[in-house]
């Protein structure tokens, strides 16, 4: 479901710390980068700045490999010093699903979950993003869907989540919460071909959403980066990404 998903962070060196200790610990591979940005593969933390706030009220859950991972996230975190968000345990959005919660620098809740049927090619199983009107969030991320993986799932008043098209995958919801609105986080879709990312960007254009950059060839990314980017209801940054010619 997500080529990647950028947060930003007001205290580098203290999110490094936190994110380097936790997801070691759950068994995620080191990252690439440098101390602006580290990257775990398709999740990667940068540095706040006046153009591009830090990341706020957002959920972001890992996918790890079994329920002792779980356990050893959340001890790293609370042996270190860092906001308790709920025990590891059983939770009862499946059957299957363990899961534990903490706080990183900036307040985000960050988990790591094990289940049946979790996802392999990737890191982040799931976010959770906290919208202050449900309906038009839905409608923003219905005009973009036919050029991205993700499918409408469940459809409530109160919330809205997406899921793959096809197997595996992770899962992306809206939610309405008495929390703070997620703000400044941003989440990128693959995308096959550079059409898709054309018909991406038109589609969102023309149901109204706000352009964040053209489609076209980002270099400074990497070979063959050719992204668009649009801003949702809620001014979060979404992109479609194809990576070579």
């Amino acid at each position: 479901m997500f080529d990647h998903v950028t947060i930003r962070v007001t205290d580098h060196p203290a999110s490094q710390h936190f994110y380097r200790r936790v997801l070691g610990a759950a068994g995620i591979a080191a990252p690439t980068g440098d101390d602006g940005f580290l990257e775990w593969d398709d999740f990667s933390i940068a540095v706040a700045t006046g153009e591009r706030p830090a990341t706020r009220g957002l959920h972001v859950g890992f996918s790890v490999a079994s329920r002792e991972l779980v356990d050893a996230f959340w001890h790293a975190g609370v042996d270190a010093g860092f906001p308790d968000d709920g025990a590891p345990g059983p939770r009862d959005y499946s059957p299957s699903y363990y899961g534990a919660f903490l706080r990183d620098p900036d307040g985000i809740s960050v988990e790591a979950v094990h289940r049946d049927g979790r996802r392999t090619d990737g890191n982040v199983d799931h976010l959770w993003l906290r919208v202050a009107d449900v309906a038009a969030a839905r409608a923003f991320y219905d005009a973009i869907a036919p050029h991205t993986p993700i499918r409408r799932g469940t459809d409530r008043p109160e919330r809205v989540s997406y899921v793959r098209d096809g197997e595996g995958g992770g899962t992306f919801s809206l939610v309405a919460d008495a929390g703070p609105r997620t703000e400044n986080v941003h989440v990128a879709f693959p995308a096959p071909d550079r059409r898709t990312v054309d018909a991406f960007h038109a589609a969102a254009l023309a149901a109204g959403h706000q352009d964040d950059g053209a489609p076209g060839i980002r270099e400074a990314y990497g070979p063959g980066y050719y992204g668009a980017f649009v801003r949702d209801p809620d001014g979060n940054g979404i992109e479609a990404v194809h990576h070579g010619t």
